[in-house]
C-alpha cells in the first residue's frame, strides 16, 4: 500500500523554502489486532455518542467544551480553524543543536520528510548535507492534526528524518520517583562484575536481532484456533457496512543572502516569522497547503440551536 503524506508544504532555511511531504515511518499492519464482540449473540461491540436524557447524537451537533468551574465553555469548529499558524503550511529551521544533545525523553514519533517533485531534490540535498557535514539537528515547529508539534529534523540516510518531540511541560520530573534512592557509591566487586558482563554483551544496535514474542504467540494462537473445528466461531455474514476509517530560483544566491541576513542579525532565531521575502526552490506556493492541520472537530453544526447545547 502506498503511503499518504499526513503533512504538506515548506522545510525553510531562513530564505530557501523547499517544498516537502511528511510521511509517518511506522507500520501499523503488523500488529494483530481484536474486534470486540458480545459472547451471547456473536455481535461485533459498537459505539455511539450518546447525551445523557437525549441519547444518540450526531456528530454535526458536537462542539469543544472547555471546562470552567461549573461551565463549559463552547467553541465553534470554525473558530478553533481560524487559528492562523503558519506553522500549518511551514516548517522553518529555526536553531540548529549537536545531533547528540538531545536526550531520549524528548522524543516522540518518527517521520519521514520527502521533497514533493524533482525540482525541489537539488535544496533538499544540500540541506540534508550540511547538516549531516555539521553533525547538526535543526529544531522547528509545525502544525498538524489540530496540534503544534516540536520538531528535531536529521540525515537518515539518503533522506530526512523528522521526530516530534514532547515540550517542556509534557514532561514530569524524575526527582520526586529517584530521590528515594541512596546516594552511595555501587560495590566495587559487584560493580566490576556488571562491567564485565556489560561488554561481553555489547555488540552494534541491529533492530532486526530483537522480536515481539507476544505478537508471535498470539499469531501463533489465532493459527491453531483457527485450524481447530471446534473453535467458538461468530458469523458475520450478516454484517453491517463498516465506515473505513515556481520556479527553480538560483539557489547560491537564496543560500548567499541568507547569510547577509543573519550577519546582520535581522533574524530571529526565536521562532518569529518573516512576513515576507522568501523565495521557493520548488513547486508553485500552492502545492504547500498542509494536508493535516484542520481540528478533529471540522464539522459545522448542523443549526444554530446547537451553539445553545452544553457540553455534557
Amino acid at each position: 500500500m502506498a503511503s499518504r503524506a499526513v503533512w504538506k508544504g515548506q522545510l525553510r532555511l531562513s530564505l530557501v523554502s523547499i517544498p516537502v511531504e511528511i510521511h509517518s515511518a511506522k507500520t501499523s499492519g503488523t500488529r494483530v489486532s481484536f474486534r470486540q464482540i458480545h459472547g451471547p449473540s456473536g455481535k461485533p461491540v459498537k459505539y455511539e455518542k450518546t447525551v445523557p436524557g437525549v441519547g444518540p447524537v450526531e456528530s454535526d451537533d458536537i462542539l469543544k467544551g472547555y471546562e470552567s468551574g461549573d461551565d463549559y465553555i463552547l467553541l465553534e469548529p470554525e473558530e478553533i480553524d481560524a487559528i492562523k499558524l503558519e506553522t500549518k503550511k511551514t516548517l522553518e529551521l529555526v536553531q540548529f543543536v549537536g545531533s547528540d544533545e538531545i536526550p531520549p525523553i524528548w522524543f516522540d514519533k518518527p517521520y519521514y520528510v520527502v521533497p514533493t517533485d524533482d525540482l525541489a531534490q537539488d535544496a533538499y540535498r544540500v540541506v540534508r548535507d550540511a547538516l549531516r557535514k555539521a553533525g547538526k539537528t535543526g529544531l522547528g515547529q509545525l502544525t498538524m492534526r489540530g496540534k503544534e508539534y516540536l520538531c528535531a529534523i536529521r540525515p537518515c540516510g539518503d533522506g530526512l528524518l523528522l521526530e516530534t518531540l514532547h515540550y517542556q511541560e509534557d514532561i514530569r520530573s524524575a526527582d520526586p520517583l529517584f530521590s528515594d534512592i541512596a546516594d552511595e557509591p555501587a560495590d566495587e566487586e559487584l560493580l566490576s562484575v556488571a562491567t564485565e558482563l556489560i561488554d561481553r554483551k555489547s555488540a552494534p544496535f541491529d533492530a532486526s536481532n530483537f522480536t515481539d514474542h507476544y505478537a508471535e504467540a498470539l499469531r501463533d494462537l489465532i493459527d491453531r484456533k483457527m485450524k481447530d473445528k471446534k473453535t467458538p466461531r461468530a458469523d458475520r455474514s450478516d454484517k453491517e457496512s463498516e465506515p473505513r476509517g515556481e520556479n527553480v530560483v538560483d539557489l547560491m544566491d537564496a543560500l548567499r543572502k541568507s547569510l547577509g541576513e543573519d550577519k546582520g542579525g535581522s533574524k530571529s532565531t526565536s521562532g518569529g516569522r518573516s512576513s515576507g521575502g522568501t523565495k521557493s526552490t520548488g513547486s508553485k506556493s500552492s502545492s504547500s497547503k498542509s494536508s493535516g492541520s484542520k481540528s478533529s472537530g471540522s464539522k459545522s453544526p448542523s443549526s444554530g440551536s446547537s451553539r445553545k447545547k452544553k457540553a455534557s
